[in-house]
């Protein structure tokens, strides 16, 4: 049983990982081999050429603004629903059942069902093409708040009155005693919250109408190098490929996060 168990997790291994071994590779053929049918599954001869032909954009730039809206957005969600999680876990108010339902049904809303609403809202204050329009919409993301609600029920209730009697303040309490005991939930929700930004290309492509705004995805899409109608799958090869090591880089050091945010999304207070 364990050597089956084995072999099925090597071969679902192999079958994840295959997409971004074809794009690596892909980065490092020519056109017509990145194309050619049947395919060439190991580039036999190699080339640079694609990665030459993408640092020709402002490929830097597009990185900057990814990492400016991804950290900035991943701050303000983390501090927005560990807030708003410990006020629905620990505080008792009229119609906080309510609140907490209507952030559970937001979970289930497409994105695309607001996008209108939202586009010509932002429209209106003129916040399009500009950084604050793409971070701000995305601060009050109700899968964190519900995160970081069902990780707070778990802090004693003790504790908070232990410390309330000493004196501590509301602030005092959740800066010193509630931040601490969050951290592993905050950790989770951080990486969580980076690679829904970093990957968030529908939202940036409707808001964003320079290329000097463009995020690294979103440029990477839009470039076409050879001709109005044909394009260059190595080259866009190899901006998926450099568009993805911060992802990777971000799951091989916090992969403990994400285990840990996964199940502390199923506790019940």
């Amino acid at each position: 049983m364990k050597v089956l168990s084995t072999v099925l997790l090597l071969i679902s291994t192999l079958v994840f990982i295959f997409p971004f071994y074809w794009i690596v590779t892909g980065a490092f053929k020519i056109q017509t081999v990145a194309t050619a049918i049947p395919p060439e599954w190991f580039p036999l001869k190699p080339t640079l050429s694609n990665w030459l032909e993408l640092f020709k954009n402002p490929i830097w730039r597009w990185t900057l603004n990814s990492f400016i809206i991804s950290v900035v957005e991943m701050a303000a969600v983390c501090l927005v629903s560990s807030t708003a999680g410990y006020v629905l876990a620990k505080k008792l108010f009229p119609g906080r059942k309510i609140i907490f339902t209507m952030f559970i049904a937001a979970m289930a809303l497409p994105k695309q069902v607001i996008l209108v609403p939202l586009f010509t809202m932002l429209a209106n204050f003129g916040w399009v093409n500009t950084y604050h329009g793409l971070i701000l919409p995305a601060i009050g993301w109700p899968f964190g708040v519900f995160l970081m609600k069902q990780f707070a029920q778990t802090i004693p209730g003790e504790l908070i009155e232990a410390a309330k009697m000493d004196g501590c303040s509301e602030i005092r309490l959740f800066s010193t005693i509630v931040l601490p005991l969050l951290k592993p939930a905050l950790g989770a929700l951080a990486i969580f919250t980076f690679i829904a930004s970093w990957n968030d290309y529908f939202s940036q492509l409707i808001m964003v109408r320079s290329t000097s705004m463009m995020t690294l995805p979103l440029g990477v899409s839009m470039m076409t190098t050879q001709s109005e109608f044909l394009t260059n799958y190595g080259v866009l090869m190899a901006g998926a490929a450099l568009a993805s090591v911060p992802m990777i880089a971000i799951f091989l050091i916090f992969q403990k996060a994400f285990t840990q945010g996964i199940t502390m999304g199923a506790v019940k207070g």
